[in-house]
């Protein structure tokens, strides 16, 4: 358990300064209308109206600004709209973001080609510029959207946090493979779903209610420590799969701030789910490695535990979940 606990000691170093499942970048939409004339979209985050994070492309030189900048703000957000012509077309050029480095965020940038076809991104700090592409091919789709799913889901803490209360409460390899399992086949069917328009679900009900199923996770490993085992021990599989279906529209709302490119929906679909599941694998391994490593230490020291301290993990999960619950009910 002293593994356990230093496995969720690091995570929460991580996760608490965080917003959980914070997935909202700076994002840039470029709509082509002809050869040289855009549309763009450029959203920011931003506290309230007028206070707004310091950032904004630059487009390559000898871009005209063709209308007047109108402005919005909504879900913590302000949203610019105007059209640019740009000599020569963007394609082979570069919009550049010279305040990322300094600034925490990413920017997601989405060009809508003329032809009907997508190009998208993501920009770091580390390199803060966007080359517009020709026309893309398969591979390009399947790049995009495999890293868009590895870094949502390792940016995803509180789908995280709940994979890691299933690594707690699951003994033995089997049943964690099913149980896992159980959770990818649940989460896959809905964000399929959402995502096609199928399944309509409201955003911030969904949210509170995933942070809702850690809480509910956590209190079983708390029962099952206690020796009145719950559900989710007898049939983790059932458990998991059932809150996968929340966590799954949880992962749609993600993909739905970059959309789904109209001529390789399916592709970019699969793909994205595959980059979730990725990133999930990562997860599980690190933690898994860092337990065998705990373990080795203990037994090579002779260390023992106090009785109380199997407490610390659920109570620590449980209580990060708790603030997720009521930050996120407060903000409906």
């Amino acid at each position: 358990m002293r593994q356990l606990i230093g496995v969720l000691a690091l995570f929460v170093a991580f996760v608490a300064p965080a917003m959980a499942d914070d997935f909202r970048p700076a994002y840039l939409q470029l709509k082509q209308l002809d050869a040289t004339t855009y549309d763009v979209l450029w959203r920011i985050p931003a506290l309230d109206a007028n206070t707004t994070l310091r950032l904004q492309p630059v487009f390559p030189s000898g871009t005209q600004d063709l209308t007047e900048r109108t402005s919005s703000y909504a879900g913590n957000a302000a949203v610019l709209r105007w059209r640019i012509r740009v000599d020569g077309g963007m394609a082979g050029r570069a919009v550049e973001f010279p305040q990322l480095p300094g600034s925490r965020v990413d920017v997601l940038v989405r060009v809508e080609r003329a032809d009907g076809t997508e190009q998208l991104g993501r920009v770091l700090p580390v390199d803060p510029r966007f080359t517009v592409t020709s026309s893309p091919g398969h591979l390009e789709v399947v790049k995009t959207y495999t890293v868009l799913g590895i870094g949502h889901i390792l940016l995803g803490f509180d789908h995280l946090l709940f994979v890691l209360a299933l690594l707690l409460i699951v003994d033995g390899t089997r049943r964690l493979i099913v149980t896992i399992t159980a959770f990818t086949v649940a989460h896959s069917i809905t964000l399929a779903l959402a995502s096609l328009g199928v399944l309509h679900v409201p955003g911030p009900p969904v949210e509170a209610l995933i942070a809702l199923s850690i809480v509910f996770v956590a209190a079983e490993i708390v029962h099952g420590r206690q020796g009145r085992p719950g559900l989710t021990q007898r049939y983790p599989w059932i458990v998991s799969f059932i809150f996968g279906l929340l966590h799954g529209v949880g992962f749609a709302s993600a993909l739905a701030e970059v959309g789904l490119p109209q001529n390789s929906i399916p592709l970019a679909l699969l793909f994205f789910n595959v980059g979730v599941e990725i990133g999930q694998l990562i997860f599980i391994a690190f933690v898994l490695v860092l337990i065998a490593a705990g373990k080795r230490v203990a037994a090579s020291m002779r260390l023992s535990s106090p009785a109380w301290l199997w407490r610390v993990p659920p109570y620590a999960i449980g209580g990060l979940a708790s603030y997720w619950v009521f930050e996120r009910v407060a903000g409906f």
